[in-house]
């Protein structure tokens, strides 16, 4: 049992820490304070921008102390490892950093921004499998010798080491921090900074944040032993890992004082949150710990907290469904379905009535082929833009009033 007996330290912390000193491997990642979220949440906010890192997020941090060891130790020719996105381009630009070769395994539905970036770090890539832990599987049978080492994307006290110089950093940017929100998916980046924070400033509040289609924190504490889940379902890649460690599991356990989930929907909403008034643009494992903030889940009224904003990487066809979601859910994009009498000039009445209120119709389609509708009746499906709830809701019901069936059919 890997994390039975692997602990890591704050000592490990601070020689990862002195290995990765190089700008060129790993930045100090501004601190931003947001009224906006401040005004929302009801506390002081300041994001820790992570992914504004080099390859965009924090993975190169524990990969170049992994591969750094092992180039240390004498033997290693080349690094295997699997990863949905942000930890193969981690290991990637630190293998190549560090004069090694390295294979990727990525599951065959990764981001294409991501497979693309991960090669032009240097790496062979492999598509294999349909999510995370198959991909894992093959990883682990292409290292067939000495000369190969596999890098774990978190169940390894070299990993988790080297994501704790993030927490290091933190501390350094605001030690007056009263709370640090942090996105799990396997927990090695929530390890590392709950063990810096646990030497550095023990009082300060560590919350762990993880997408509700891929949630196994909760049920491993509640076991006392690490779960794994046959499959996830979330926008969130970068935390979709199904499964944690013993090491992990065990850092959690003695350092992390709460563990949340946030669904999609909200981690959709914190990232065009993140976009409108941040003017950044962060992936939804990223985008998670604001998510949390924001919700009823987590209470952060009058606190200094720090939403570490893990990630950057947004392929731009996630983008476009993320906002498309979360433009729907604020009613600023609105699907109608009206019934009608299919003769000339109703699709005209119908589109003057939108006009009237000042919406943008994005699209109309007729569907004459509805079970429920009569000969000579059609529905006109209108896809519409708007400025919110309001106007929504007056688009509606005016078309009700002149005599029309209207359902809305995104809501």
């Amino acid at each position: 049992m890997n994390g039975a007996y692997e602990t890591v330290e704050i000592a490990d912390v601070e020689a990862a820490r002195d290995r990765i000193d190089d700008e060129s491997v790993v930045k100090h990642t501004p601190v931003e304070r947001s009224t906006s979220l401040d005004e929302l949440t009801g506390a002081e906010v300041h994001l820790k921008m992570e992914h504004l890192q080099w390859t965009g997020s924090f993975k190169t941090r524990g990969a170049y102390n992994k591969i750094a060891q092992c180039v240390a130790d004498g033997g290693t020719e080349r690094v295997v490892a699997a990863s949905a996105g942000n930890h193969a381009q981690g290991v990637a630009l630190a293998a190549t950093k560090l004069g090694v070769d390295s294979t990727i395994v990525m599951p065959r539905g990764a981001p294409q921004a991501k497979v693309d970036a991960t090669r032009s770090y240097g790496a062979d890539v492999e598509l294999v499998g349909s999510d995370f832990q198959e991909a894992m599987t093959y990883a682990k049978g292409l290292v067939d010798d000495d000369a190969t080492a596999f890098v774990h994307a978190y169940d390894d006290p070299a990993i988790v080491a080297g994501q704790g110089t993030l927490g290091l950093e933190m501390y350094d940017d605001r030690p007056d921090v009263d709370t640090v929100v942090v996105p799990i998916g396997g927990g090695g980046l929530i390890s590392g900074i709950a063990t810096a924070f646990a030497d550095r400033s023990p009082e300060t509040r560590i919350v762990g944040v993880q997408a509700a289609g891929a949630s196994t924190v909760s049920e491993s504490l509640r076991k006392g032993a690490a779960v794994s889940l046959d499959s996830v379902d979330t926008i969130a890649d970068g935390i979709a890992t199904g499964g944690i460690s013993e090491l992990t599991l065990s850092s959690i356990e003695s350092h992390v004082d709460e563990v949340v989930t946030v669904t999609d929907g909200e981690i959709a909403r914190a990232v065009l949150l993140l976009l409108e008034r941040a003017k950044q643009v962060v992936e939804g494992a990223g985008a998670a710990s604001v998510a949390a903030i924001v919700s009823d889940e987590l209470d952060v009224r009058g606190e200094t907290v720090m939403p570490l904003l893990s990630g950057g990487n947004l392929d731009m066809t996630m983008l476009q469904t993320v906002l498309v979601h979360a433009l729907t859910d604020r009613e600023q994009l609105l699907k109608l379905r009206v019934r009608i009498d299919d003769r000339p000039g109703k699709m005209e009445d119908v589109s003057g009535l939108i006009a009237d209120h000042g919406a943008n119709i994005r699209t109309v389609r007729h569907d004459r082929s509805a079970p429920e509708l009569d000969v000579g009746e059609a529905h006109l499906v209108f896809q519409v833009e708007t400025s919110g709830a309001g106007q929504s809701r007056a688009i509606v019901r005016s078309i009700r009033d002149h005599g029309y069936e209207v359902r809305r059919v995104n809501a």
